[in-house]
């Protein structure tokens, strides 16, 4: 198995650890909470730190550092990047205070803004702010994480950074079995929750971050070159990057205006189509960044670009097909306890079918931005996401009010496949990108044993009233049989129709 495979299957099986333990945190506040007022209070009031961390965190930030991190790292002396990195981190953090603090003052207006429609509930209103004021110091927490993890990554360390969001989940878990059952909010416990995950995985990346010799304080220098290209790439990486969080923004907005529970349809559903992004899409996305930045002016660019989209084709029609398909039996399985009931999972099967849809075009865009991002381009992906925002808020007001939670998924993934196929347009007009030879033939093959694994899924999920009919235990133990047996059967389709492509993606 190549670097660069190895890699992504490292950022993979870390970051597959951290969406079980996500599904069990999402299982415990269904049981908790299920679609009601203190749900939506509590996804809402996430929401908020989370759209801020697109731009401080993972998103933006990291897209415009980490490309002038790897030019330093290759140009400069050790010392020099060492400077740079603490000027950055100083900068960083002096820009987090100050917007944590604004945020836990306005955070009545931040709830306003993000769910007005919450404002004819008093009781939801107030509790949602609450909650903002608790979960907002966690944009300050996270922005660090991504910061250290931008800097591990840049020297090859993936599994660290990979492995951090495991104690975010914990956080949530912990606080939601040990202490929510002993208060009369259980939801407030649930928030401090994140604030405690966001602490240990601070403390969790400091070792790491030790021994690549960046563990220092951070410094406020005025005229560091780098600092200054870094803000010169950070303001279209921000618009370009935010994309997603901001169509998102507008559907909570929509979903908080067009019916009740809408907001925690959503949530759930979410959190399904997440796995697969989250596993494969943004494990992808994260090593292929720093390969091409290493790679930027080198003729291996256009051929890391290529195997990183048809391994993004191979996962990623089967992951569709599989979620789909499953949809239903995944809903009840993970989240039909407590206080979700069967109702539940019918509207929220109707926003994962329309978020579904938009998983391959989503991967995609993380592979074709970071070809732009690592040429030191964050404008191109900036316009094109700003289209993109604009289809989204067409389509959602045009789908919203006659089709609820459904239109509002479907919204989103029409804007994704916007944003991938303008990326991908582009790199073509500019010749930074031609696809390989032997693509018609791959995509062929590949959407033939996608073909069959659905055919053979649909006959074998069941139906469900017999879901709804099983125990737990029973449910557990047949979707693990589905899965299992579409991977095991989607892998030997593979290797019947003999796909040549396949050995050349696991060499290269």
């Amino acid at each position: 198995m190549s670097l660069s495979l190895r890699n992504v299957a490292k950022v993979a099986g870390n970051t597959f650890a951290s969406r079980l333990l996500g599904f069990a945190r999402d299982v415990i506040l269904a049981h908790l909470f299920g679609a009601g007022m203190a749900a939506d209070a509590f996804f809402v009031a996430q929401r908020i730190p989370n759209l801020f961390r697109r731009l401080f965190g993972e998103g933006a930030f990291s897209q415009a550092f980490v490309p002038v991190l790897g030019e330093y790292v290759q140009e400069r002396s050790q010392e020099e990047v060492r400077e740079f990195v603490a000027d950055v981190a100083g900068w960083l953090l002096l820009s987090l205070l100050i917007i944590t603090f604004i945020g836990i003052l306005g955070a009545s207006i931040f709830v306003y803004l993000l769910a007005p429609g919450f404002a004819a509930d008093p009781a939801k209103f107030q509790l949602t702010v609450l909650l903002t004021r608790i979960t907002f110091p966690y944009l300050l927490l996270v922005s660090l994480v991504a910061l250290s993890g931008g800097i591990l990554n840049t020297y090859g360390h993936f599994q660290v950074p990979a492995f951090t969001p495991v104690f975010l989940n914990l956080g949530i878990i912990a606080a939601a079995i040990l202490w929510a059952p002993h208060i009369s909010q259980p939801v407030i416990a649930v928030a401090w929750g994140m604030i405690f995950g966001g602490i240990a995985q601070l403390l969790f990346q400091l070792p790491a971050l030790h021994r690549v010799g960046h563990l220092r304080w951070p410094r406020l220098r005025r005229h560091d070159p780098g600092v200054a290209r870094t803000l010169r790439l950070l303001g279209p990486a921000a618009l370009g990057a935010s994309a997603a969080q901001i169509n998102l923004f507008l559907n909570t907005v929509l979903a908080s205006l067009v019916g009740a529970n809408v907001v925690s349809y959503l949530y759930y559903s979410d959190r399904l189509v997440e796995f697969p992004l989250g596993v494969f899409g943004v494990a992808l996305g994260t090593v292929v960044l720093p390969t091409l930045t290493r790679q930027s002016k080198s003729a291996e660019f256009p051929h890391t670009l290529d195997w990183a989209l048809r391994w993004t084709w191979l996962i990623g029609l089967p992951a569709t097909l599989g979620l789909l398909l499953l949809g239903k039996p995944l809903l009840i399985t993970l989240f039909r306890y407590g206080a979700y009931n069967a109702a539940d999972v019918d509207q929220s099967y109707l926003s994962l079918f329309g978020y579904g849809l938009g998983i391959l075009p989503i991967i995609a865009a993380r592979v074709f931005a970071p070809a732009f991002y690592a040429r030191q381009d964050t404008r191109t992906p900036m316009r094109f996401g700003v289209i993109s925002v604009g289809i989204n808020i067409v389509i959602s007001l045009l789908l919203a009010w006659p089709l609820h939670q459904l239109g509002l998924s479907l919204a989103t993934s029409i804007a994704a496949s916007g944003n991938a196929s303008l990326l991908a347009r582009r790199l073509w007009r500019e010749n930074i990108y031609r696809p390989a030879p032997g693509w018609s033939r791959f995509l062929l093959k590949t959407a033939l044993a996608a073909a069959i694994l659905g055919v053979a899924l649909y006959f074998l999920r069941g139906t469900p009233a017999d879901w709804l009919r099983w125990s737990a235990g029973i449910r557990v133990a047949h979707l693990l049989v589905l899965i299992v047996g579409s991977i095991l059967l989607y892998g030997f389709l593979l290797w019947l129709i003999r796909l040549p492509e396949l050995r050349q993606l696991r060499r290269r």
